[in-house]
């Protein structure tokens, strides 16, 4: 197996630095919340240290040049990666298909899927494969 560099992951440096977030709101108020306080913690922290984000943002799904439905991403960061929050001990089937279902609708290429669990914070980086 191949071992994985940094120079092999996308954005490193701002990942790095959104999970270290997750991690810092995890310590501090633990797993006993609802998923919107992590997200407001998340928002403040992000704030703090001066990386771009925005909350809540819809992309309209369309068919036909019609609006059939939307998707809400609960962070866009840096225009660059899609950050969503869940609370609960596992990843299910859908968070990762949702997560990818908004990385090839907005043709962003790194989502951050995490969950807030008794059992401390648990992330994955989750890759959109764009053909070149």
């Amino acid at each position: 197996m191949r071992e994985i560099k940094k120079k092999d992951l996308l954005y490193p440096d701002l990942s790095y630095q959104v999970v270290g977030i997750l991690f810092e709101v995890f310590n501090e108020l633990g797993y006993q919340y609802q998923e919107k306080y992590y997200q407001r913690a998340i928002s403040k922290s992000l704030h703090l240290v001066g990386i771009p984000f925005q909350e809540q943002i819809i992309f309209p799904i369309e068919f036909k040049g019609q609006k059939i439905g939307r998707y809400i991403f609960d962070f866009l960061v840096d225009n660059k990666i899609v950050l969503e929050i869940k609370r609960g001990d596992t990843f299910s089937p859908q968070d990762i298909r949702q997560t990818i279902a908004y990385l090839k609708r907005s043709n962003l290429r790194l989502g951050i899927l995490a969950r807030f669990s008794s059992k401390g914070l648990k992330f994955k980086r989750i890759v959109n494969i764009i053909d070149s």
